[in-house]
């Protein structure tokens, strides 16, 4: 087992690495001079070859390559002196003359714009997004679950068949489309009567009050994004019931007289739901990154719209940063899903070895 998982997790680093190769070409290769979005048009030629300086863009892209990477791994190599110190908060493992191999956080760098440290502005914006595609996976869990059971008990009525037109017109709807128009209906057209905004953040501030927390600025965005999720969780959990109901230790339940909703909900149920469980914990990590556009629509304060605004004023390194923080997100879930199965099914280690 403990070999399983150290290959699972050099496989992860693996495509970390791969991930930061991709990133950094993607956005070197683009038009734009950095030190220029920094500065401002009207900066000097001195201004401007200082900025190039502090960001390492007067060395050659190999050696800006090798600069990034150091940043981001925990064990770096830096000066050996207070300025480095002061930057990156390490701790020194090594001391040389005037290098220092360290340990220390990821450091994603400074945003081009307002010159904030990326982790910075990235933790502020991470547990609102975390908090939305959280409710976003249980709204769609809850509703996908029991819609499905619905499906799959009332086989070819019409609630199946309503269930189905559901799931299939969740599936087809980008997010993007669904959500301008569940914008429009329910936080313009009829928000006297549902008292929601078109727009909105989960806090709010109060000239009195200062922030507040606004949960009903939640509830449309959270909609928005769980409807690709519950339309699938309600294909699964019908198709897993069906399955499940037609097996012979259901009928030998019904035999002995068990009531319909003990079958059901205690010895069906909890056999069909194994698909399910697989479909969340790979959705989780969809949703954090499919917030993207959703957040935009909706004015929602969170990653999504923190990446978009950035990648439309050209800051690249917070655009960066989301990018690589979404991707290990990914990577951690995937390995702790895949340890999880070898866990629970043995067979997974012998299958995939």
């Amino acid at each position: 087992m403990l070999g399983y998982a150290i290959k699972k997790l050099l496989y992860g680093l693996l495509v970390m690495a791969g991930v930061v190769l991709v990133v950094f070409i993607l956005f070197n290769i683009l038009p734009g001079d950095p030190a220029r979005m920094t500065m401002g048009q009207r900066a000097d030629v001195q201004s401007l070859e200082a900025v190039r300086k502090e960001f390492g863009l007067d060395r050659s892209k190999p050696m800006q390559f090798v600069l990034y990477v150091n940043d981001l791994s925990p064990i770096s190599v830096l000066d050996n002196d207070s300025a480095s110190q002061k930057k990156y908060h390490y701790v020194k493992l090594l001391n040389f003359k005037d290098k220092a191999l360290v340990l220390k956080q990821p450091y994603l760098r400074s945003s081009y714009q307002t010159k904030r440290d990326v982790t910075a502005i990235l933790s502020e914006t991470v547990p609102n997004t975390f908090i939305l595609a959280l409710t976003a996976m249980i709204f769609a869990t809850i509703i996908g679950v029991f819609l499905g059971v619905l499906s799959a008990v009332y086989k070819d009525s019409w609630i199946d068949k309503s269930a189905n037109a559901f799931a299939i017109l969740g599936i087809s709807a980008p997010s993007f489309f669904a959500g301008i128009i569940i914008a429009w209906l329910f936080g313009f057209v009829l928000s006297d009567y549902t008292g929601l905004n078109m727009s909105g953040s989960l806090y709010s501030y109060d000239p009195f009050k200062g922030e507040i927390l606004t949960l009903r600025n939640l509830w449309l965005p959270m909609t928005t994004l769980g409807l690709r999720p519950l339309a699938i969780i309600v294909q699964l959990t019908r198709s897993a019931m069906l399955d499940v109901l037609a097996q012979d230790y259901i009928r030998t339940a019904r035999a002995k007289g068990l009531g319909r909703n003990a079958i059901i909900y205690k010895h069906a149920l909890k056999n069909a739901m194994n698909p399910v469980i697989t479909a969340i914990s790979g959705w989780f990590a969809s949703l954090l990154a499919g917030s993207f556009f959703v957040e935009y629509i909706f004015g929602y304060n969170g990653l999504g719209r923190t990446t978009v605004t950035a990648l439309e004023m050209s800051d690249f390194p917070v655009v960066m940063g989301s990018i690589l923080f979404i991707a290990f997100v990914f990577v951690v879930i995937n390995i702790l899903v895949d340890i999880l199965y070898a866990y629970v099914d043995p067979r997974v280690k012998l299958v995939q070895s």
